[in-house]
């Protein structure tokens, strides 16, 4: 009996997933809620996908649909809060260092000393910053705001005298095509070599003209930058990536609980949308009220389109080893 998964996802798997995927997946891309990480009063919108998990997402919550959705696998995680303004960030997933991996939160109001105690305390891997936190510490609108703005550079020298994770949600309209963006995304894997960049979406390059303009040749010289694939099934996009930067530095994200929601990301003339078999709002959101379509999740596609860009060796490593081999030796520390 399950409590997810349907009669379709469960004939997906079976004809498609299960003799294709290996026997470990990391996913390194997912929020997840904690208790007592927002305020007991608080809502999200009615349109919100977070509604769709009666306004919490747990790791209890994860392992139950993952177990559903890959009833066959092992499956590990890296895992951080949900970037809201009303979000706690001191508050962060529990962790065990090995199926599950976590980060803190950040904003650059965040003191030194409050990240070096939230990380060292947790036994955490590193720090997912996000543009709404900077837009409100400096002033900005969320359009306007850039890497630079993102962290401070007490900061950053402190993540890089630890060698920490930073996953970076990049900003501005054009993301990854965005000559600025470029620039400081180089400056930073340049001037901090010990912190591992983990540039979430593939950089936001969710369609074809963005990944062609992007500077993935000069960014596979640092040794540093790396790159997760979450929420993307664009088979084009993906193989881009993967034919122009080094795939073991590319790793498996889901971005779940949104992954975990029903439709498929679509290119058009030079943009792209959410096709949504449910009614929650995600960026750029085309609704099937009439469900005409049968949509399968985001997690699925995601999964379809790696295995149909990958050989199997390549699979194995970006849906586990190479995001297993991070997470661990970065956080060895702790095991001292």
């Amino acid at each position: 009996m399950t409590t997810f998964a349907t009669s379709d996802d469960c004939k997906v798997y079976r004809e498609e997933l299960r003799n294709r995927l290996p026997a470990r997946i990391f996913d390194a891309h997912v929020h997840i809620r904690s208790d007592g990480d927002f305020p007991p009063d608080f809502q999200f919108p009615a349109d919100s996908y977070h509604r769709r998990f009666d306004n919490g997402f747990t790791l209890a919550r994860w392992r139950e649909i993952m177990a559903e959705l890959l009833p066959q696998q092992e499956c590990f995680l890296n895992c951080f809060g949900t970037p809201h303004q009303a979000a706690n960030r001191d508050v962060v997933p529990a962790v065990d260092n090995h199926h599950v991996f976590g980060m803190a939160l950040l904003s650059p109001a965040d003191s030194v000393d409050a990240l070096q105690t939230r990380i060292e305390k947790n036994r955490l891997a590193g720090v997912k910053p996000y543009l709404n936190f900077a837009a409100t510490h400096c002033n900005k609108a969320p359009n306007d705001v850039e890497i630079a703005d993102m962290l401070t550079p007490a900061q950053l020298e402190y993540l890089n005298a630890a060698g920490l994770i930073i996953t970076l949600h990049i900003p501005r309209a054009r993301r990854f095509a965005d000559p600025l963006n470029q620039r400081q995304m180089v400056e930073l894997c340049r001037n901090y070599p010990r912190i591992t960049f983990l540039f979430a979406h593939i950089g936001r390059a969710y369609y074809r003209q963005n990944i062609l303009d992007a500077n993935l040749e000069e960014l596979a010289d640092y040794p540093n930058a790396w790159f997760d694939t979450a929420m993307f099934n664009h088979q084009v996009v993906l193989a881009n990536a993967c034919e122009r930067f080094p795939i073991s530095r590319i790793v498996f994200g889901s971005d779940a609980p949104i992954a975990f929601l029903r439709g498929k990301s679509v290119e058009i003339n030079n943009q792209y949308a959410y096709l949504m078999g449910e009614p929650y709002r995600i960026g750029t959101t085309l609704y099937d009220p009439q469900c005409t379509v049968t949509f399968s999740t985001f997690f699925y596609e995601q999964l379809r389109a790696l295995l149909d860009v990958l050989s199997p060796e390549e699979c194995e490593n970006v849906l586990f080893n190479n995001a297993y081999k991070l997470f661990r030796n970065t956080t060895a520390r702790y095991l001292s």
